[in-house]
């Protein structure tokens, strides 16, 4: 039985047996979208916020395991199958730096790894990079089981390419701040290049802004001058959006030409960008 877990839905009535699965989990949370896959209209999406982080990714793969034996969008065909880890297990590194026999040790200059963690790369396609990180091994083991052959990649690879392909054809700089509920992901690019990527923990409003003043810091921008972007898990009434107002004047949220989410929703426009948008 899942417990103490907050769940939110949204469906549409398009009827179509070519599905497409994308699901996203982290210690915090499980979300998973269903699509055409001929038009890549969304037919269903489905949010679970857990109230506590999970303590292991053994705990994790119960609740998924749960979730999946209960919601009946998950108990249907798919054609394809994405699976989207959530963690700051990652690093990434220029391809001309890149030695397939080297991915512990990139790791280890960041995150203490451990020899029987499974550690594998993505291809990042806007940049010459690759994105090096541990998956949930478990978890990819399950979704095997139950769908056979899948692709799985870092969330930071997908929220990475999209921030670059959608700010293609602009000269100025964006910053970018992805909010999940418990860490943050800032994203800094100029004309297709990544001048900056990390992604930081957070317990309290003053350890986000804190990580967010020090970024600009570091890449000598005014709080007074420089354009903040919002997208995921925060709201203009949030704590966190206040007091990073309190600091920074300039700040939007993320324009999306999905209109899957409407102000009648539970969801705002700027939500669960890496999946929906």
């Amino acid at each position: 039985m899942i417990k103490e877990v907050q769940k939110k839905s949204k469906h549409t009535s398009i009827n179509t047996n070519k599905r497409n699965l994308s699901i996203q989990f982290s210690l915090d949370g499980f979300s998973f979208c269903i699509t055409n896959l001929e038009t890549n209209e969304i037919i269903h999406f489905s949010e679970y916020v857990f109230k506590n982080t999970l303590a292991t990714p053994e705990l994790l793969l119960e609740k998924i395991e749960s979730i999946f034996s209960t919601d009946i969008q998950l108990q249907q065909d798919f054609m394809a199958i994405e699976v989207i880890h959530q963690n700051n297990l990652a690093t990434l590194v220029p391809t001309k730096y890149f030695n397939e026999e080297e991915l512990a040790t990139y790791l280890n200059f960041n995150i203490k790894t451990l020899a029987t963690d499974f550690i594998t790369f993505d291809e990042v396609t806007e940049l010459d990079a690759k994105n090096v990180y541990v998956p949930y091994v478990n978890i990819n083991n399950y979704v095997f089981q139950n769908f056979g052959e899948f692709e799985y990649k870092h969330h930071s690879t997908v929220l990475i390419d999209k921030l670059l392909e959608n700010t293609k054809n602009t000269v100025e700089k964006h910053f970018f701040v992805h909010v999940t509920k418990n860490q943050l992901d800032i994203i800094v690019v100029q004309e297709n290049k990544l001048l900056f990527y990390n992604s930081f923990p957070f317990n309290t409003k003053e350890d986000f802004i804190y990580y967010i003043l020090f970024t600009a810091e570091q890449l000598g921008l005014n709080p007074d001058d420089f354009q903040l972007t919002f997208l995921g898990d925060i709201e203009a009434a949030s704590e966190i959006y206040k007091i990073t107002y309190n600091y920074i004047r300039n700040i939007d949220f993320i324009k999306t030409t999905n209109s899957f989410f409407n102000a009648e929703d539970d969801f705002s426009p700027h939500s669960n960008y890496i999946l929906v948008h």
